[in-house]
């Protein structure tokens, strides 16, 4: 497929532009609410694979940390572009076809956008739990819009106190974020020593007083239940296995996470240095906290003992499931009284589990200026590449994208209506994993492509071969795993992600008639010039026709 170029000057749409202000520590700072994600899915991960779930955990931000470093190299290779991960592995991409390069900042963009609605409606419902018993008014009001019970059993679009309060917490991260990327950074550093710490003491204060029990951390079995819907330990059949990669594939979304410390490579002031002293520390503090926070609170709660059995008519249906405490508990698996749980386990008395609530309250919003901050810069540079429409590509005078910002706002505003936030979380996560299989490629893609191109990093390439070999793990989990948190979850994931191409198409053809901005030509190196080709020719397309497979098999081989 041809691409053409416009002729005449490289002129932006709007004047503004981003500025060079942070150093890796800002960076750092700014990526430090990614270990806040483990609040989103500690309880429902718990909940579904049992036992086994700490090492879930574990596992995951191993494999994240070895992707870590392919991203750190493609980083370094366009330290003028902004963006993150996505935008460096389109730029490998491009030259093999107009929509697999927007198909992953798309991806990208959808995969990190709703940090922003689940994490503030969590943390409303936080503080609605700190002010209000759970039986006031307050609290079971509700006005529902739109019943979506034909995508989810039970989903509906709806209006209670947790979307409102949400509301209010989403336009103060706007707010902080309108100021510019060096003040967001201030804001984080502040932030982040206060939110991260209430995480660091759940983590090590239960090990150090003994509350961890190894009883809770076993038997290494998945979850099952018998016919009265009694939870037992389960076998490693294809059942179980089927819940453990439902398990990784959740997981993945918050432990990879700490790859936005590279989407402010365009804000660096020694890019060179910077991207990857960012991702590398970033990295390590999210496999400290993503091993000892899972472990001390799976080992304190323990899965749960049975409060209510499960009551079955006369044919054994059941039709109301047995309810449990601990892990198993509905509260825990929404993520709504993990917060409650988690303060419990310091045990400190009525005041100190208030000021520990508070704590991950502000971590919670920790993560979701760490989302805006990445996400909208996703949009400005897709907008600025010609992958989306021209008006995200407006920064302000501080150099903040702040219509993709908007846009980000209100796209979330519809996500916070949403009766069930793991089932986001879930479709979210099936965009993350393609984005994650295409930008893995795109380590090698540039390998090839790129071969005498300076690198600031270079990865060892061992390293690189073991990113390729997840990315196509990545893609086994999303099709084993994805529809353990909802039966159409994988397909609705992959309607999502199609969505860019209605989108590109009239930007390409209708607004830009066919040709891609002169300054993303430039920029994208789509013009011929000496050091870059399509050297990999056919193993691009033949590792989408192997990625493709890998998700039919591992569908099929899936047992619920």
């Amino acid at each position: 497929m041809s691409i053409a170029a416009t002729t005449g000057a490289a002129a932006p749409p709007e004047a503004g532009t981003l500025q060079r202000k942070i150093s890796w520590t800002g960076a750092f700072w700014i990526a430090s609410g990614v270990p806040a994600l483990v609040l989103f899915s500690i309880g429902a991960i718990g909940a579904t694979v049992g036992a086994p779930a700490w090492f879930v955990w574990i596992l995951s931000i191993i494999f994240g940390f070895i992707q870590a470093f392919s991203y750190a190299e493609i980083a370094g290779l366009f330290p003028h572009k902004s963006g993150g991960a996505s935008v460096y592995g389109a730029i490998a991409w491009v030259r093999y076809g107009k929509l697999l390069a927007p198909f992953s900042v798309w991806c990208n963009w959808l995969a990190w956008s709703p940090v922003l609605s689940i994490g503030s409606g969590l943390a409303a419902g936080y503080v609605l739990s700190i002010l209000f018993p759970a039986d006031a008014a307050i609290n079971t009001w509700q006005l529902t819009l739109v019943d979506l019970g034909w995508l989810k059993s039970g989903l509906a679009l709806r209006l209670n106190a947790t979307f409102f309060l949400g509301a209010a917490l989403l336009l103060v991260a706007f707010a902080i974020q309108h100021r510019g990327i060096s003040q967001t950074a201030k804001v984080q550093v502040v932030l982040g020593v206060v939110a991260l710490l209430p995480l660091v003491l759940i983590g090590l204060v239960p090990l150090l007083t003994g509350d961890v029990l190894a009883a809770n951390l076993g038997p290494f079995a998945p979850l099952a239940k018998d016919e009265a819907g009694k939870v037992i330990a389960g076998s490693w059949n294809m059942a179980g296995i089927t819940l453990m990669a439902g398990g990784l594939f959740i997981a993945a979304w918050s432990t990879y996470g700490f790859e936005t410390a590279v989407c402010y490579t365009r804000e660096f002031k020694d890019p060179k240095t910077d991207t990857f002293k960012a991702i590398l520390y970033s990295g390590l503090l999210c496999i400290f906290v993503f091993t000892i926070v899972p472990i001390s609170f799976q080992g304190v709660l323990g899965l749960g003992q049975l409060v209510t059995p499960a009551v079955v008519d006369a044919s054994g249906t059941v039709t109301t499931p047995a309810v449990y405490d601990g892990i198993l508990s509905a509260d825990i698996y929404s993520g709504m009284g993990v917060a409650s749980a988690m303060a419990g386990m310091i045990k400190g008395g009525p005041i100190v589990h208030n000021v520990i609530v508070v704590m991950l309250i502000l971590a919670l919003m920790l993560a979701i200026i760490t989302s805006m901050a990445g996400s909208s810069r996703t949009l400005y540079q897709a907008s600025v590449d010609g992958w989306l429409p021209k008006y995200l590509s407006h920064v302000n005078e501080n150099g903040a994208p702040t219509k993709a910002m908007w846009t980000d706002l209100g796209f979330n505003l519809i996500l916070l209506m949403m009766s069930d936030y793991v089932f986001i979380l879930a479709i979210s996560n099936v965009c993350y994993i393609l984005f994650n299989f295409l930008n893995l490629n795109a380590a090698w893609m540039h390998r090839i492509d790129r071969p005498n191109w300076e690198r600031p990093f270079k990865a060892p390439t061992w390293l690189i071969g073991m990113g390729t070999v997840l990315a196509f793990v990545n893609l086994f989990l999303l099709g084993m795993g994805a529809d353990i948190w909802g039966a159409g979850t994988l397909v609705t994931g992959l309607v999502v992600s199609a969505a860019i191409i209605p989108v590109f198409l009239f930007r390409h053809y209708v607004t830009d008639k066919g040709q891609f901005p002169a300054a993303m030509m430039e920029d994208m190196h789509l013009k011929s010039e000496t050091g870059a080709g399509t050297r990999a020719g056919l193993l691009p397309y033949l590792a989408l026709a192997l990625g493709a497979v890998v998700i039919i098999v591992a569908r099929t081989l899936a047992v619920y």
